[in-house]
C-alpha cells in the first residue's frame, strides 16, 4: 500500500509522527486501529520465555495491526518505531470505506498478507516439531488446574498461549494439533481438557 492510496477517503484516521523507541502499542492492548507506515521503520515483538523477541521489522508502504481491527482481537505484538517514523492511523470504518471506494487497496492488502502466510509456512517447515511443542508444552502444564471430571483444566486461549509461549499463532496451532492427535489434550465445550500431565510431558524430546 502506497502512500497516495492511503490518502484517499480518510475521515476519521490521522497521522501520526513516533520518535524513536516510542510505543505504538503494547501487546494485549485493544486492536481496533490498522497502521500503514508512510516514513520510517516499526519492529514488532513479541514477549517469550527468553524475554521480547523481534518478530518483524516494517518499513514504508508496510502495514500492520490488521488481525485486531478486522477480527477486533487485542495486538498479538508490541510496535516500536526504530527511527522518526510517520504513521497513518485507521480505524475500521475508514478503512473499509478506503477498500470499497478502490478495490486495488484492498487487493495489495491480500497480496502482502498472503505472502506472510507463505513465509510463515516456510519458517514451520525450518523448524523442528520438538521446538514447537517445547513452549506450548511448558505453557499448558503452568496453566493447568485440577479437574475431577477430566484429570486437568487448561483455562486459556490460542492467542494467549502463543503469546506466552512466543510463538506466532499458526505455529501454536500446529503444536496443539500434534498434541490432539498423540491424544494426551482433548477440546471439550472450547476448553481444554489434560487427562494427565506427565503425558504431555513425555511427548518432549527433552526434559522440561
Amino acid at each position: 500500500m502506497g502512500s497516495e492510496d492511503t490518502d484517499l477517503g480518510v475521515r476519521s484516521a490521522h497521522q501520526r509522527t513516533l520518535e524513536p523507541g516510542e510505543t505504538v502499542f503494547e501487546e494485549g492492548d485493544s486492536g481496533d486501529r490498522f497502521y500503514v507506515i508512510q516514513a520510517g521503520e516499526v519492529e514488532l515483538s513479541r514477549m517469550g520465555e527468553s524475554g521480547q523477541r523481534v518478530v518483524a521489522r516494517l518499513g514504508a508502504g508496510d502495514f500492520f495491526g490488521e488481525l485486531g481491527v478486522v477480527l477486533g482481537k487485542p495486538f498479538t505484538a508490541r510496535a516500536v518505531a526504530v527511527s522518526r517514523t510517520r504513521v497513518l492511523e485507521l480505524d475500521r470504518e475508514t478503512l473499509e470505506a478506503m477498500c470499497l471506494a478502490q478495490p486495488a487497496i484492498a487487493i495489495r492488502m491480500i497480496r502482502v498478507l498472503v505472502s506472510r502466510l507463505i513465509e510463515a509456512e516456510r519458517r514451520l517447515a525450518a523448524l523442528g516439531v520438538d521446538d514447537l511443542l517445547r513452549s506450548v508444552v511448558r505453557g499448558l502444564v503452568r496453566n493447568a488446574e485440577p479437574d475431577p471430571k477430566h484429570g486437568n483444566r487448561i483455562p486459556t486461549t490460542l492467542s494467549a498461549l502463543a503469546e506466552e509461549s512466543g510463538l506466532s499463532m499458526l505455529e501454536t496451532h500446529r503444536a496443539l494439533h500434534q498434541l490432539f492427535d498423540r491424544k494426551v489434550i482433548r477440546l471439550v465445550e472450547d476448553c481444554l481438557y489434560a487427562p494427565d500431565l506427565d503425558a504431555i510431558s513425555a511427548t518432549l524430546d527433552a526434559p522440561n
